[in-house]
């Protein structure tokens, strides 16, 4: 497929597709006995690549760490360890960030009870 029909699948811009494309988190493939375009075909593997991303960044991830993901997930073989690390870290970063924002929440809450009772 065409970057233009996987934009319509994933709901991605062709503008941040390339910008992935150029990350070297997907990659299209030219037709090598045409040479009147450079259009990149894309497999199916590209979506569940884009796919990963997506959710990879709903949840928090930096794209370098989608990309470590994504080495990791598609391209060596026992990478159980490495991929297990990264989730343990972003589930700690969560967890820190939780934290600081139950405490300034905590705060804001006094400071809300202060402004009320100086009325």
């Amino acid at each position: 497929m065409l970057i233009n029909e996987l934009s319509k699948k994933t709901g991605l811009s062709i503008h941040t597709i390339r910008y992935y494309e150029n990350l070297g988190m997907i990659k299209g493939l030219t037709d090598e006995k045409v040479k009147s375009n450079n259009y990149k075909h894309y497999n199916s593997n590209t979506i569940e690549r884009l796919e990963i991303i997506i959710e990879a960044r709903e949840v928090g991830f930096s794209l370098a760490e989608i990309k470590k993901i994504l080495t990791s997930w598609f391209e060596t073989t026992d990478s159980k360890p490495e991929t297990l690390e990264l989730f343990q870290a972003k589930i700690k970063e969560i967890d820190d960030k939780m934290k600081y924002f139950k405490q300034t929440k905590r705060l804001l809450e006094k400071v809300c009870e202060k402004i009320q009772n100086d009325d």
